[in-house]
């Protein structure tokens, strides 16, 4: 918790001002059943009507000024804790978003998701219930326990006998409970992660009518938080009970010794009523503060769970903004392994291979192979564990990253377009992009006829997800959006995988006329998709199979040879070869 506090530092003044009135609330709410002993003393047992009234008098303002003080409280709390929330909001946001592909795969989006809403929410509200409470609280005990020591001291020792079995109560509870609180967290991470993975993939759910099996794994989840829930609340609802149990205990031991010593004359009516009073003030602050460490509690362990966040050091950036060299070596990897952090095997394996400025380089292989991974490394959205990625002559480590990806145009498997119009979309790579750049794009992408034909055309807007738009529709405007800007290198990962061959072969003719200078990388399953590159590596198991053109692997590559078979008829395989 100690390092979310630094988002507090612009409401010191709330920090200090809000307990300073609930601390003069708790004090005049202290000086009420001294009011009313002298009320009753004085006023009832002398039958003087005019001190009765002057006595309720100042009661009722003892009350409208502790509901002042109550009020401002609360509004300082509510300013300061909103305040906080909101920065530590952006704050983490930012941070998420500054973190690599690796640092999010550590933790999981839907965590993350939960991270970023709940236990900000759970942070936010231990703060405002500190502001309250952690002051009013144990000082209300204090100070009753101190006002009743002054009326009598031999019978606050019920005092003394209650406190400590309430207190003992409550952290035999605590104890029992705090795990619990932590293990609800890990359970609404699943919940969401589930709720996540069924929103995204609705239509492949009723595809194939599985919506039954996800109702149920999503009920079993929820029961899951259900039953720690009330596992938690089972225990937690014995502490009202029992407070209150040995609260009205000791009320009755000080109604019943009370009387005795008033009897004797040293304690008067006013008094004991005063005493019964601040009894109840003590026993019920005990019970809020226990309310208290349950709501820190769980502020505490979602502060944990969002440090966590923060524990995750950013990207490293270096400091070069533009490429050094275009010669043959434009993209470069030398001896180039990866391995995922959650992985036992490399996914990529001793790579090498060069790609000159303007080329193309084919990447093709089985499911699993490495291709994405392999291309993911240029941008550096992974970092090589071994060997060296070199972008324009410059390791990709030393590149200032948001220049690097500046340079990059990249389309991944999964066509994701975003709320917003169809412009908007396209001014991704390039903001402020003009209208003739963005048709430019659209008809390399083959996408212009389509959207020239929307009713508003550019001004098109795109639904969440551009489910507005069908698989082939949002592969092309996602391949057009890439190449706004002109970038110098061009990353097509399986991005044509729902385009029909015409429409691909007439991508491909655009591409290699409009966007010559660029240095492609193409990920295909296809091999007739890559036949022109200038070379092709071909992925086993994240080693490398085989690099050359379509016709050298044809002739050298036995990986290579079975894909391009296994997509041909024998005949057009044996003309071809």
């Amino acid at each position: 918790m100690k390092k979310l506090l630094k988002y507090l530092k612009n409401y010191k003044k709330e920090l200090v001002f809000g307990p300073f009135f609930k601390l003069l609330e708790a004090i005049f709410e202290l000086m009420v059943p001294m009011v009313m002993a002298k009320m009753i003393d004085k006023g009832i047992a002398g039958n003087d009507s005019g001190y009765i009234f002057k006595m309720t008098g100042l009661i009722v303002l003892l009350g409208i000024c502790g509901l002042g003080f109550a009020l401002t409280c609360q509004y300082l709390a509510a300013r300061c804790a909103y305040g906080f929330g909101t920065e530590l909001r952006e704050a983490l946001f930012s941070h998420i978003n500054k973190l690599s592909y690796s640092g999010i795969d550590r933790i999981g989006t839907s965590s993350l998701v939960n991270r970023l809403t709940n236990d900000t929410m759970t942070v936010q509200n231990g703060v405002n219930m500190f502001i309250r409470l952690a002051v009013r609280a144990p000082f209300l005990v204090i100070g009753a326990a101190t006002m009743a020591v002054m009326i009598d001291v031999k019978l606050s020792l019920v005092f003394f006998v209650a406190a400590p079995l309430i207190s003992f109560v409550i952290f035999v509870i605590m104890r029992k409970t705090v795990p619990m609180y932590k293990r609800t967290q890990k359970n609404l991470d699943r919940a969401a992660m589930l709720t996540r993975e069924n929103l995204e993939g609705t239509r492949v759910i009723r595809a194939f009518s599985r919506q039954q099996e996800e109702i149920d794994e999503f009920r079993e989840a929820v029961d899951e938080i259900a039953d720690s829930s009330i596992a938690v609340g089972k225990i937690s609802a014995i502490l009202n009970p029992v407070a209150f149990m040995v609260m009205n205990l000791g009320i009755a031991a000080i109604i019943w010794f009370g009387g005795v010593r008033i009897d004797n004359g040293r304690l008067t009516q006013g008094e004991l009523t005063a005493f019964t009073n601040y009894m109840t003030q003590i026993l019920l602050a005990l019970v809020v503060l226990a309310n208290l460490i349950v709501i820190f509690t769980k502020a505490f362990a979602a502060a944990a769970r969002i440090n966590e966040i923060f524990d995750i050091a950013p990207e490293e950036s270096g400091d070069i903004e533009a490429p050094v060299s275009e010669d043959r070596h434009f993209i470069e990897f030398q001896n180039v392994s990866f391995t995922y952090e959650t992985a036992g095997d490399c996914s990529v394996r001793d790579v090498t291979l060069s790609v000159g400025k303007g080329q193309t380089l084919g990447i093709i292989g089985a499911t699993g192979s490495g291709k994405t991974t392999l291309a993911n490394l240029i941008p550096c959205y992974y970092r090589a564990t071994q060997g060296e990625v070199r972008v324009g002559g410059v390791s990709v480590n030393d590149w200032e990253l948001d220049s690097l990806r500046q340079v990059v145009g990249y389309v991944p498997q999964r066509a994701v377009l975003f709320s917003g119009t169809v412009r908007e979309n396209m001014q991704w790579r390039k903001p402020g992009a003009s209208d003739e750049e963005i048709i430019s794009a659209l008809r390399t992408a083959q996408a212009w006829e389509f959207v020239s034909k929307l009713p508003n055309g550019l001004d098109t807007l795109v639904s969440q997800g551009g489910k507005n738009f069908s698989g082939g529709q949002k592969q092309r405007l996602s391949i057009a959006r890439a190449l706004v800007g002109r970038p110098d290198i061009l990353i097509l990962d399986d991005s044509t995988s729902a385009l029909d061959y015409a429409t691909d072969l007439a991508f491909r003719k655009a591409l290699r006329a409009e966007m010559a200078g660029t240095t492609v990388i193409m990920i295909s399953q296809r091999t007739t998709s890559l036949m022109e590159a200038d070379s092709i590596i071909v992925m086993d198991e994240g080693e490398t199979a085989g690099i050359g053109t379509h016709e050298e692997l044809v002739e050298s590559c036995p990986v290579y040879r079975e894909i391009y078979i296994s997509q041909m008829n024998s005949k057009e395989a044996g003309a071809n070869a």
